[in-house]
């Protein structure tokens, strides 16, 4: 064990997450495992540049792994993009003896804490934390899980309003750059048609192959559909279009916003996260550095994190191949 670190920092920023809160109970007891000091930095870089600091023991963070959000908060900070802000943010880490971060969160995050690293050489590790899983060098990052079954759970209770009305609604789900959530909830939840952003079904096809489902009886469909997906401007014009060529359905829109980032973890995050934090706790007192945790082949690894920031998360080929057969 490295005897240069006595006090580890963990903070959370960008989007909120499940299992965020699940990552902070991990780091804060594997430091007090290790007879280490943990302060949890409030509002992400903001609350770090103005020295928002509480001391985080194994017993004060009870009771937060079942609970969505982050305790710690969440802010964007203009200032820490600044090499001013940095400056501010350095010196009031070094004034409360803090040898170490543990960031959570997306590319914003893992970026602010690359550049940080570069400039003091301060010793930093990050924890994916974004229900989108559009982190490279982990299959799955914390909230995702969660995020798949709330969107499952609302899409089975539209079907219910859709099949009793024979309606077809386009359901949108979050996912601007990619459409890992609205792949395998569509898949889930039996869909009759998912449109994402990696592939581009074209308006043709999309009207191809509602009238197929209306011809073999269907009376009512979903269309899940990727907020980032290319098909139209947005949701509310592929309603219209399809309104426009097949006037037999009655067409509605769900959007299901940003209650896909709230409830309770999973227990498949509550687990990760807890990987998670003794991962990182550890690799930062093995003087291990600029580093994620992630999970490959169920096994956690690190990744670079320069590789994680610039590297892109692939949607799985083979589900799309599923997705094409489960929608004939």
């Amino acid at each position: 064990m490295s005897k240069t670190i006595k006090k580890i920092g963990v903070m959370t920023s960008g989007g909120d997450s499940p299992g965020m809160n699940a990552a902070i109970r991990s780091v804060a007891r594997t430091c007090a495992f290790h007879k280490i000091e943990c302060v949890g930095i409030y509002r992400g870089y903001e609350g770090m540049i103005e020295g928002d600091f509480k001391d985080l023991t194994a017993r004060n963070v009870k009771g937060i792994i079942n609970k969505g959000g982050t305790v710690l908060k969440s802010a964007r900070s203009k200032e820490f993009r600044t090499a001013e802000g940095r400056k501010k943010a350095y010196e009031t880490l070094k004034a409360k003896e803090i040898d170490a971060l543990v960031v959570i969160g997306g590319d914003g995050t893992f970026t602010g804490a690359l550049i940080f690293n570069q400039e003091y050489g301060f010793p930093v590790m990050g924890i994916p934390g974004t229900i989108d899983n559009d982190i490279f060098g982990t299959s799955h990052t914390l909230g995702y899980d969660t995020a798949l079954n709330t969107v499952v759970d609302s899409i089975d209770k539209i079907r219910d309003t859709a099949s009793s009305h024979n309606r077809l609604f386009f359901v949108e789900v979050m996912g601007r750059d990619v459409g890992h959530i609205a792949l395998n909830v569509g898949i889930g939840a039996g869909a009759e048609e998912i449109l994402i952003p990696e592939e581009d079904l074209g308006l043709d096809r999309l009207l191809e192959s509602l009238r197929r489902s209306k011809k073999s009886g269907k009376s009512s469909s979903i269309v899940v559909v990727a907020e980032g997906d290319k098909i139209g401007k947005n949701v509310f014009e592929l309603k219209d279009y399809v309104e426009e060529h097949m006037t037999e359905y009655e067409v509605r829109v769900s959007v299901l916003g940003h209650m896909q980032r709230g409830g309770s973890p999973s227990c498949f995050d509550r687990v990760l996260a807890s990987r998670m934090g003794v991962k990182a706790v550890e690799s930062l007192l093995e003087g291990e550095s600029n580093y994620m945790v992630g999970l490959l082949s169920d096994k956690i690894a690190l990744t670079p994190l320069e590789k994680a920031v610039k590297g892109k998360s692939k949607i799985n080929k083979e589900l799309i191949r599923v997705s094409d057969i489960m929608t004939t």
